[in-house]
């Protein structure tokens, strides 16, 4: 099995190396990762510079790109040969609810998935990444399931784990995204030179945490798997819109 590693943390990463060390039990492993900490940047392609590649001391090659690019670059054209599969993170923090449609660990995992490669998206659901190895072996027996017996289509499976002993989890679940409550204000301050700048808040708390939702699933002590598709079509919206457009102005 050929595996595809990225992430959104950056190629010097301990969750990234973490992962690919462990993976390496599976198949062949190669790491293209972000030069630098991508988080936030969801689905974005670098179209108005060219993009280079570098190896580091430890063989994972480096862009100065997004995570995007880093799988796209990978994928068409960079291997000699096409990855089996793309694993993505292992994310410091939550990856659940909204933060989906900014997450760059999710965004690698996505590009993969669009490209007809079944794909995961790793996150360790806290900033304290004190149970990295829980979330290593989750990885792991999730890649050995997927070998042993594979999904039988292209697939992209967002999971998140909680940051606990591996002995505490609790299990895996299935599960939906739940939504959160709009983003705090951004915050004003100055630079050192006199000039007003503004700081993204910090996200919003949970609003839809209820049963079923990868919120709740984490906060009682389970790994979270949500597939995500790319439709974002709202089709119960269609029907009103085609009226609305049928309708004479008032």
């Amino acid at each position: 099995m050929r595996i595809l590693v990225s992430n959104d943390d950056g190629y010097f990463a301990p969750g990234i190396e973490a992962l690919a060390k462990a993976l390496r039990a599976f198949g062949e492993v190669t790491v293209v990762a972000p030069e630098r900490d991508r988080s936030g940047a969801s689905n974005s392609l670098t179209l108005d510079r060219p993009l280079t590649v570098r190896t580091a001391a430890n063989g994972f090659m480096y862009l100065n790109g997004t995570p995007t690019d880093c799988v796209h670059t990978a994928v068409t054209g960079l291997l000699e040969h096409l990855p089996d599969i793309v694993v993505s993170g292992i994310n410091n923090g939550a990856n659940m609810g909204d933060d989906t449609i900014y997450s760059g660990t999710v965004a690698a995992a996505m590009e993969g998935y669009l490209l007809g490669l079944p794909s995961f998206a790793f996150s360790l659901a806290s900033r304290d990444m004190t149970h990295l190895d829980s979330a290593v072996r989750v990885a792991c027996e999730l890649v050995a399931r997927q070998l042993a017996q594979p999904l039988p289509e292209p697939f992209l499976l967002n999971v998140n784990i909680p940051n606990r002993p591996y002995e505490d989890l609790r299990g895996m679940r299935c599960t939906r995204l739940g939504k959160r409550h709009h983003a705090e204000p951004v915050v004003r301050t100055r630079n050192p030179r006199g000039e007003e700048v503004f700081w993204v808040g910090a996200v919003g708390g949970e609003k839809d945490a209820g049963v079923g939702t990868d919120f709740h699933a984490v906060s009682e002590g389970y790994v979270s798997l949500t597939p995500l598709q790319i439709d974002l079509t709202r089709a119960e919206q269609m029907p009103r819109v085609a009226h609305w457009l049928q309708a004479e102005p008032q």
